[in-house]
């Protein structure tokens, strides 16, 4: 397995002005990470999304750091006016981004659902990513679905989208700490799910029950009403070391990629949560 970093973790320093998604190659880089994940395409002003989609592959393959995968969102029921045809028209145009960026693997959501049941909604749903993932294999681009948004989030629900595609070229993004999200254990999502992963996002939590008074800012709230923040990788109460021996049991062998999202310092939670993923995957 190779360790990727998602610009994401990043936000703090990106959403201040202090760095540019461009810095963040230069400091995964620097940090050691065997590649970079960019959550859309965040041009300076003056410049095309398009010309710095370029810019950010040139970066990269001058340091020689991969791209791991591009990452967008998308709302096959809510999403362009509501009209599916459209979005999935618009998603299309994001693979073709990944196609500048130089992306082999794109990470669009489904749907955040409309107040209709999952297994209602899920022909609209699958057809959709299909539509997109066929299109996106004739450019060589694998398409995925993350357990992410609170409605298309269970192990159960994503593994439905899967098997309902059913296309080779389409498959999940598993992140390892969004399940709590929708309040399910991590460990048996992974268990279910591994099979159908094509890419992995390392992600740990700090957990406190809904039985609990509110601990305050910093927290949000779980679909059921538990509470969640952000952690650096390690510290918290996902059971990472479990969800990577979920993963090689099935023999993946792809990335994993840091997401933090914790309160700490961003280079530092980045930094060790890197450091104690390295070795949770040497020790699975």
């Amino acid at each position: 397995m190779k360790i990727s970093v998602s610009s994401y973790s990043f936000s703090k320093l990106l959403s201040s002005g202090i760095m540019t998604q461009l810095d963040c190659i230069k400091k995964a880089k620097e940090l050691g990470f065997d590649a970079i994940e960019f959550v859309d395409i965040l041009a300076p002003e003056g410049v095309s999304t398009k010309e710095y989609a370029k810019i950010l592959s040139q970066e990269c393959k001058r340091l020689e750091l991969p791209i791991s995968s591009f990452t967008f969102g998308a709302d096959f029921l809510k999403g362009s006016g509501g009209n599916t045809q459209l979005e999935i028209e618009r998603v299309k145009k994001m693979v073709d981004m990944a196609e500048i960026l130089g992306a082999k693997l794109v990470r669009h959501d489904a749907t955040t659902g409309d107040g209709r049941s999952f297994d209602a909604i899920l022909p609209v749903i699958a057809a959709a990513c299909k539509e997109v993932t066929i299109y996106a294999a004739a450019k060589g681009i694998k398409t995925t679905v993350e357990n992410h948004g609170f409605f298309c989030q269970d192990s159960e629900r994503v593994e439905k989208l899967y098997n309902a595609v059913g296309h080779e070229n389409f498959g999940l993004l598993a992140d390892m700490g969004n399940f709590l999200c929708a309040d399910e254990a991590p460990d048996k999502a992974f268990g279910r799910i591994a099979p159908y992963t094509f890419y992995a996002h390392a992600k740990d939590f700090h957990v406190k029950s809904a039985m609990l008074p509110d601990p305050g800012e910093g927290f949000f709230r779980t679909r059921s009403g538990n509470y969640l923040r952000g952690a650096i990788i390690g510290h918290g109460d996902v059971p990472v070391l479990h969800c990577i021996k979920a993963l090689k049991n099935v023999n993946y062998n792809g990335y994993i990629a840091i997401e933090f999202e914790g309160m700490e310092d961003t280079l530092q939670g980045i930094t060790i949560g890197f450091n104690n993923l390295k070795q949770y995957v040497k020790e699975a």
